[in-house]
C-alpha cells in the first residue's frame, strides 16, 4: 500500500506534558519539571513534520495559559492549527505527568472536562479534505460526545474525497461509558478504516476477547482494510496485508521511559509508505523510529529528524530476529 503524499489531517488531542527533571526522578520527590507538547494526535503530528511531512490538526484546547501553551508548541514544530479552536469555560487541556524511567513507572494523567472531547461536527465540516492526502486519529477521540460523533462524520467526508483512513487503535481505559460500548465504537471506526495500527492487548480489547486480537486484525483485512499492523512489543509486529502477513522485529536500545513510542511509530511508518516502501520496510521505518524515541527524554522533542533516522538505521545492527 502507498499513500499519495505526505500532507496529512489529523484528528485529535493536543496537551501538555510535565516530565520530573532531572530524568530518573520520581514524581513524588520532584521539584523540577521539564514541559513539551502533550497528546497522542499531536504527537504524531510532530513525529510526521520531523521526517519531511506536513501536518494539520483538528481539535479544540482550553481557552487559558495551557491551551495557549499546546498552539505554541504546535506552532514551534510547524503543524497547522488552522482548525484548532478554543473552547471556554470550564473544559481544560489534557496534562500528563509522566516520569523518564524504566523501573516502577507512573504516568497521571489529566481528562477531566478535556478540551478535545469538545469538538463539533461544525469543526470537522470546515476542512477541506480534498487538499489532503490521508486522515490519521488515535481511539481517544471516541471517548466521549460529541468529539466521537464528530470523528465519524470527519471519516464519512475524507472518505468522500478519496482518502485513506488511518486508524491507531491507543485504548485508554479511562473515559469510556463501559468496555463493551468502547470496543462496539472501536470496531466500528476500524471497519471503516485502511490502515489499523495497535498492539496485541488493544486488538484483544477490539475483539471482546484479549486472545483473540490477532483475529481481530486478520478480520479487519478480510473484510477491506488494506493493511493493519498488530505490534507485540519486545516479540515486534505481525503485518497484515491482503497479500499476506509478514513479521518484523525491534531495534534494541537503552529505553529511558516506555512512553511515545506508539506516536513515533506512527509517524515512522506512514511516511514509509508515502515515500513508497514497502510496508513490512515501513514498519520497520516505525520500530525505528519508536526505538529512538524511547531512548530520549520527552515525547514531540525526542521525535527524530529525517538525518537522524537515516544515521540510526545506518549505525544501527538491525533489527531482532521476528
Amino acid at each position: 500500500m502507498r499513500l499519495p503524499g505526505k500532507n496529512f489531517v489529523i484528528i485529535g488531542r493536543a496537551g501538555m506534558d510535565l516530565y520530573p527533571d532531572p530524568p530518573g526522578t520520581k514524581t513524588e520527590d520532584a521539584t523540577n519539571f521539564f514541559t513539551c507538547l502533550g497528546g497522542s494526535s499531536a504527537n504524531i503530528g510532530v513525529a510526521i513534520t520531523k521526517l519531511g511531512g506536513q501536518a494539520t490538526l483538528v481539535t479544540r484546547v482550553a481557552d487559558d495559559a495551557i491551551g495557549r501553551f499546546a498552539c505554541n508548541q504546535l506552532d514551534h514544530y510547524g503543524i497547522n492549527r488552522a482548525h484548532v479552536h478554543t473552547q471556554g469555560g470550564e473544559a481544560r487541556n489534557s496534562l500528563a505527568v509522566v516520569e523518564t524511567r524504566i523501573e516502577d513507572h507512573q504516568s497521571v494523567i489529566y481528562r477531566n472536562g478535556a478540551a478535545d472531547f469538545a469538538m463539533t461536527q461544525g469543526d470537522v465540516e470546515a476542512v477541506n479534505y480534498g487538499a489532503f492526502d490521508a486522515l490519521i486519529t488515535t481511539g481517544t477521540v471516541f471517548a466521549a460526545e460529541p468529539s466521537r460523533s464528530a470523528t465519524f462524520r470527519a471519516f464519512e467526508l475524507a472518505k468522500a474525497a478519496g482518502l485513506p483512513l488511518i486508524f491507531d487503535i491507543d485504548y485508554r481505559p479511562y473515559s469510556r461509558p463501559s468496555v463493551e460500548v468502547a470496543a462496539d465504537v472501536y470496531s466500528r471506526a476500524g471497519a471503516m478504516c485502511d490502515v489499523i495500527v495497535g498492539n496485541d492487548v488493544e486488538f484483544g480489547f477490539m475483539a471482546g476477547d484479549y486472545d483473540k486480537g490477532l483475529d481481530k486484525a486478520r478480520e479487519l483485512v478480510a473484510k477491506g482494510a488494506g493493511v493493519a499492523v498488530y505490534k507485540m512489543g519486545e516479540k515486534g509486529a505481525i503485518t497484515i496485508t491482503p497479500d499476506g502477513e509478514v513479521r518484523t522485529g525491534v531495534f534494541r536500545t537503552t529505553a529511558l521511559k516506555p512512553t511515545g513510542a506508539g506516536d513515533s511509530f506512527m509517524g515512522g511508518f506512514v511516511i514509509g509508505l508515502a515515500d513508497g516502501l514497502p510496508v513490512s520496510d515501513a514498519v520497520l521505518q516505525g520500530s525505528a523510529a519508536a526505538a529512538m524515541v524511547v531512548a530520549r527524554v520527552g515525547c514531540a522533542p525526542a521525535m527524530p529528524t529525517r538525518l537522524e533516522l537515516d544515521n540510526f538505521l545506518g549505525s544501527h545492527p538491525g533489527p531482532s530476529t521476528a
